[in-house]
């Protein structure tokens, strides 16, 4: 199958996109405007949650290099021959034979062809684009590969980058940033994402990588039922013969064997907080999260916190919301961040939100309170629990309150529970773990 030029694009898809965009930044300033949930506790006080809204510009697009007038004369990847075939796929699975399922090139590539993929093309100046879709019958697995060549590598490095950022800042409702790694022996560059999607007694796991191979960036996506998320092994083999494939046309041949090492993917936008991908899947909820900075609170009666007092060197909150779902305005999760001056003065801070939460029921009337669990690694420690506050008219309000520190670094996190949108005390503990990891970017 040969190649051809893909053709100046654009159109509607993007449209459709920054039009949606607005929308919900409409829906944001709305809610923003001054809405707000605050529920009456004992002792006289009031735990207000912010429920603001909010939206991020779309990612800095690459596309930097220059347009070929003679694209015919480029000969990179000119035809499918370098794609990857069924026999490069059985790395990712032993079971069944794979076989081709379509090869696309061109303006016959589909808008979307792997998961969280923003927009047709990553490299909207690019010589070519492929689209492989492979299958195995036997086990029911799919796989993807795509491939956008670049006009050079300067711009292929920032194509690369913004796939990165793509899956990193990943909209796509009902996906969950499960891991990542970084690669590598693989290509010039590369990082690997596990997404999870619909949670059950298997989940469906969408394994990602992708690799900068000179002026090519690649996407290898591998996708399965699994009662557990999937190891990045077998990604990280079929990526490595994949771009060893195509490297000796586009260059960025790997050196050394080829390693995985944990690592999130960057959350540039909210360096310190986590992106939307990392929150919790509610199975009634099928839309994004979006994500707005808002004013730190002081929690619920239960925590007792105060800033002004504990004195960190820096602390913020961002707020998580789902502005397009039918859930009602107090819906959403408050992340707070704070940093100290040392990991002793966080550690004390952490240790007194605990005892203050411990104790509520003795010290508030209309509160009762239950532990949901601990969190213990090597570099975190946290508890959370289950407030419920009795306001004497037959209204109950119930929250999930998270509080763990990490080094110089302690999280608050705050989640309202509504009818029919709770979470269990396991989904709500790692979100506050990934809070915590994610922190370690918050300077």
């Amino acid at each position: 199958m040969a190649g051809s030029h893909r053709a100046p694009r654009g159109g509607g898809r993007a449209a459709a996109r920054e039009a949606r965009r607005q929308r919900a930044r409409k829906r944001n300033q709305t809610i923003a405007a001054g809405v707000a949930v605050v529920v009456l506790v004992g002792g006289g006080g009031v735990a207000a949650l912010n429920a603001f809204g909010g939206d991020k510009a779309p990612g800095t697009k690459a596309g930097g290099g220059p347009a070929d007038d003679k694209p015919t004369e480029s000969t990179v990847l000119a035809d499918d021959k370098a794609l990857l075939d069924p026999a490069g796929a059985k790395t990712l699975g032993a079971t069944g034979a794979w076989k081709v399922v379509k090869t696309a090139d061109g303006e016959s590539a589909p808008e979307s062809s792997f998961v969280c993929q923003s927009q047709r093309f990553a490299d909207p100046s690019g010589l070519r684009t492929w689209v492989r879709t492979l299958q195995n019958p036997t086990t029911k697995d799919t796989a993807v590969q795509y491939v956008d060549v670049s006009n050079d590598k300067a711009t292929a490095a920032k194509t690369y980058t913004t796939v990165v950022h793509w899956l990193s800042q990943c909209t796509t409702p009902q996906t969950r940033l499960t891991a990542g790694y970084v690669t590598s022996g693989v290509g010039d560059a590369g990082v690997i994402a596990v997404f999870g999607q619909v949670p059950g007694a298997k989940t469906k796991y969408k394994t990602v990588a992708v690799t900068l191979a000179g002026q090519a960036t690649m996407v290898v996506e591998h996708d399965t039922l699994a009662s557990t998320p999937p190891k990045p092994n077998a990604v990280l083999a079929t990526a490595n013969a994949a771009a060893k494939k195509i490297c000796a046309q586009t260059g960025g041949c790997g050196t050394g064997a080829p390693i995985a090492k944990p690592a999130l993917l960057p959350n540039v936008d909210t360096p310190g907080f986590m992106a939307s991908v990392d929150l919790p899947l509610l199975p009634e909820i099928n839309k994004p999260w979006v994500s707005a900075p808002a004013k730190a609170g002081t929690g619920t009666t239960c925590e007792k916190l105060d800033f002004k007092k504990a004195k960190p060197k820096k602390y913020g909150t961002v707020t998580y919301v789902t502005p397009e779902a039918k859930v009602p305005t107090e819906f959403g999760l408050d992340d707070t961040v704070a940093k100290f001056a040392t990991p002793a003065a966080a550690a004390s801070f952490v240790s007194q939100i605990k005892k203050n939460v411990d104790a509520c029921e003795k010290n508030v009337s209309n509160a009762k309170v239950e532990s949901t669990g601990t969190i213990k690694t090597s570099t975190i420690t946290g508890k959370s629990w289950k407030a419920t506050y009795d306001t004497g008219d037959g209204k109950k309000f119930v929250y999930r309150i998270g509080i763990a520190g990490s080094g110089d670094r302690a999280v608050h996190l705050l989640f309202p529970v509504l009818k029919e949108l709770d979470l269990t005390d396991a989904a709500f503990n790692e979100t506050l773990a990934r809070a915590v990891d994610r922190s370690a970017s918050y300077k």
